[in-house]
C-alpha cells in the first residue's frame, strides 16, 4: 500500500494484480509496459538480513525458497518475451531511509512537487 501511494502521488496511473501477465505483476503500468513485484525478503531470497533461510528444517525450506527464485527468474524471462520490463521492489527496500520514494525514483524516474503532484511531462519541441 506505501509503494502505490507514494507512486500515485508521483502521477503514475497503474493496475493491480494483472493475471494476463506471466507472474501476476503486483502493480502494472501499461503505458511503460513495466511490471513491478513487490517481493518479501525471506519467501523470494533476497540477500539481506530478512532474506536468511532459517537453520531448522534446511531440508524442507532450501528447496522451497530455491524454487520461489527458479520461478521468478522464469516469470522474469515470460514478461520479457511479451515486452515488458520487469522491476523488483523488495520488502526491506520500502523500510529504509527513502522507502517509497526512492524505491518510486528508480521505477519511474521523477520525484513529486511539494504539492504532492507529479512533475508535468512534456514532449521535446522538434
Amino acid at each position: 500500500m506505501i509503494l502505490r501511494r507514494a507512486l500515485f502521488a508521483r502521477g503514475a496511473r497503474f493496475r493491480l494484480h494483472r493475471r494476463d501477465l506471466p507472474g501476476t505483476p503486483d502493480l502494472v503500468l501499461p503505458g511503460r509496459r513495466l511490471a513491478i513485484f513487490v517481493h518479501g525478503c525471506f519467501w523470494h531470497g533476497h540477500d539481506c538480513r530478512a532474506g536468511k533461510p532459517p537453520a531448522t528444517r534446511q531440508d524442507y525450506w532450501l528447496p522451497k525458497l530455491a524454487e520461489n527464485r527458479r520461478r521468478d527468474v522464469r516469470k522474469a524471462e515470460e514478461l520479457a518475451a511479451l515486452g515488458w520490463r520487469m522491476e523488483v521492489v523488495w520488502e526491506c527496500e520500502l523500510k529504509r531511509a527513502g522507502g517509497p520514494g526512492a524505491a518510486c525514483e528508480r521505477l519511474i524516474g521523477h520525484r513529486a512537487h511539494s504539492s504532492g503532484s507529479a512533475a508535468p511531462q512534456t514532449m521535446p519541441s522538434s
